[in-house]
């Protein structure tokens, strides 16, 4: 502890208080300095408050990149406002950045509003490098000169009178500033720190408290200006969750009772979650060797009778695909997530990106069928565990779910799940079987046969990998192999055959219909809100089920005179030199529409590895209603 004693100037009187809708705030730093968890708190206060929030975690594509570099910027993202938040929003209106590097990261990437709000750690001014000097005071006076609102905050100096070690009390120092800058109660501030860190020591707690008070009287003597933005507590309990966590309460609420994976990014915290939680529900998290054996494991399980899921990456989906081959030629019931990231190869770990959905269907060797389905929202997250569980065990098949990076890792409060039984498989069929029972005993017009479990009487066979007959028998005769192929395939027309049409975000008809899936909804429900509110007659579809589509696609995309998709995977730009009609590659979806409808669904996409921002979404649809 340093004894320094500060002489506090006494706190800015009259303040104005800005009354705003919404704001959207960064706390940036070096990896390690905790601007994630400052983030995160100020998100659960502000949910809290009444507010609706949406964070975005700001990660680094290295695992621990040198400090004080541009590339570096790790921290979160929060937007939050008076109404019902579904995205992150377009440019930062204040930033809090730990040191002048991060901040110039997010300045060059464009991340910033024109004459945004700076809070920048001054301590880098009179730093004994002199380089280091030299290169903040350069920084400072470019962002000053580009128009920004600078304001230096010397983090260091106040929280030395706090803590010896400033790096591991700077990001509640300011979680103090940002309370009192929004008009955060503090009582619900200091609960919040309390809850972060209640597993350690009592003085850790109380030290945490005093640092988040010091910020917030430093914002009171030092800050002239102050926001207040409206809030509407929910009538009913909310939670607070981001898309990794809802996945993994959807899996406990399922009933599913294995989980094994492969540690990999971004979907590793799944596992995180459910290896706190599983145990008490009677659930086993199994980490495995390798992704292979991670896959095999819940194959495994699943044909012991148990419900099993197996949770990865885009690397490691394509490590699995000859094993998810096996479920689909014996039949098991699986559920397989990946939790898109950039690729291909190693690709960006850490960023986000929708480039897996061609592989999730077409990926296998052969013809291999599986159910592609992919939550649009975190509550979407929780709820599509539990429908994906149903439809693989009702119709013994793969169902693989793709997330991505940007759900993973956001927060929203959803209102919280009531539980109810009929989420949960009915208990094992072990009743005797007939004695001209067989394993695949399939139905010629849904291609569905009864599931035998092992242990249940008169009901044993020898499951295999290669082609068989309905008795399980390898078998490669010509008619065996085509009877065998069609019942796999049948299965996806039995399950479309239940599906409804996805509603249409806005009227039925009109100039243009944006097409969506996955992590893009908000985003695209934003833009298509605000070109509506400017008199376009705009709407949106957004998909959940990719295989099978669900029936009505057709007869809606007729009703518009022009349709588009907005995706986060690659497609050619048009207006590139070499590409025309006859080589430009169309993005996955847009694909997909174009082949099985025949209508021309023009795309547009980008792969800049953060979510898409609403305001490119709106320039887009505006420049395509032009043409």
């Amino acid at each position: 502890m340093n004894d320094v004693t500060l002489v506090q100037p006494p706190p800015i009187r009259d303040k104005t208080v800005t009354p705003l809708a919404e704001h959207i705030v960064e706390i940036i730093s070096d990896s390690g300095e905790g601007a994630q968890r400052c983030g995160q708190c100020l998100a659960a206060i502000a949910a809290r408050t009444g507010y609706g929030v949406w964070t975005v975690e700001i990660i680094p594509a290295e695992i621990r990149p040198p400090a004080r570099s541009v590339a570096g910027a790790s921290g979160n993202r929060i937007r939050f406002g008076s109404r019902r938040i579904t995205n992150g929003g377009n440019e930062t209106d204040l930033v809090i950045a730990f040191n002048e590097q991060v901040l110039l990261g997010r300045v060059r990437a464009g991340e910033l509003k024109p004459g945004a709000t700076i809070l920048l750690e001054s301590m880098w001014r009179e730093d004994r490098n002199k380089a280091i000097a030299a290169s903040y005071a350069e920084v400072y006076d470019q962002v000053v000169a580009a128009g920004y609102d600078v304001h230096e905050v010397p983090m260091e100096r106040e929280c030395r009178t706090i803590v010896s070690d400033p790096r591991r009390g700077k990001n509640m120092f300011a979680l103090g500033i940002l309370c009192n800058i929004y008009s955060l109660d503090m009582q619900l501030a200091a609960e919040q720190v309390a809850a972060v860190f209640g597993k350690k020591d009592l003085k850790v707690v109380e030290t945490n408290i005093q640092l988040l008070e010091a910020g917030a009287a430093w914002a009171d003597r030092n800050l002239h200006f102050k926001y207040r933005i409206p809030a509407e507590r929910s009538t009913e309990p909310q939670i607070v969750v981001n898309g990794n966590v809802a996945l993994a309460l959807g899996i406990l609420a399922s009933g599913m009772d294995v989980c094994a994976m492969y540690p990999i990014t971004p979907a590793t915290s799944v596992s995180h979650y459910l290896s706190d939680v599983f145990e008490r529900v009677g659930g086993i998290v199994h980490q495995a060797e390798d992704e292979i054996a991670a896959c095999a494991f819940a194959i495994g399980a699943s044909y012991a009778n148990k419900c099993a899921v197996t949770i990865t990456s885009g690397p490691g989906y394509s490590l699995k695909q000859e094993a998810i081959g096996l479920a689909v030629m014996g039949e098991i019931p699986l559920v397989v997530v990946n939790v898109q990231r950039g690729g291909p190869s190693t690709g960006q770990p850490t960023k986000a990106e929708q480039g897996d959905l061609l592989t999730a269907m077409f990926g296998s060797h052969g013809d291999a069928p599986k159910v592609v389905m992919a939550p649009a929202t975190i509550e979407d997250c929780f709820y599509s565990m539990i429908t994906a569980r149903k439809i693989a065990e009702t119709f013994n098949m793969v169902v693989v779910v793709l997330s991505d990076a940007a759900l993973a890792s956001s927060q929203q409060p959803i209102p919280r799940p009531h539980f109810s039984e009929a989420w949960l498989a009915p208990p094992a069929d072990q009743s005797a079987l007939p004695a001209d029972a067989k394993p695949y005993n399939w139905d010629p017009v849904t291609g569905l046969a009864r599931r035998i479990v092992p242990g249940q009487p008169d009901g044993m066979h020898t499951i295999t990998g290669l082609a068989h007959d309905s008795r399980s028998h390898v078998a490669y005769d010509a008619e065996i192999n085509q009877q065998s192929i069609r019942a796999r395939s049948l299965k996806l027309a039995a399950l479309q055959k239940t599906l409804q049409p996805p509603p249409v975000f806005g009227p039925d008809s009109g100039e243009l219909l944006v097409i969506g899936w996955g992590s893009t909804k908000g985003a695209i429900e934003e833009a298509v809100t605000n070109l509506r509110a400017k008199g376009h007659k705009v709407s949106s579809l957004h998909l959940t089920f990719l295989q099978p589509m669900a029936p009505g696609i057709k007869e809606i995309m007729q009703r518009f005179k022009k349709v588009i998709t907005i995706e986060g995977n690659w497609s050619d730009d048009p207006n590139d030199e070499i590409i025309d009609e006859s080589n430009r590659r169309y993005s996955a979806v847009a694909l997909l529409l174009r082949s099985r409808y025949l209508i021309d669904v023009d795309c547009w996409s980008e792969v800049r590895g953060q979510p898409i921002k609403p305001n490119t979404i709106e320039r887009v649809l505006l420049e395509k209603l032009k043409k």
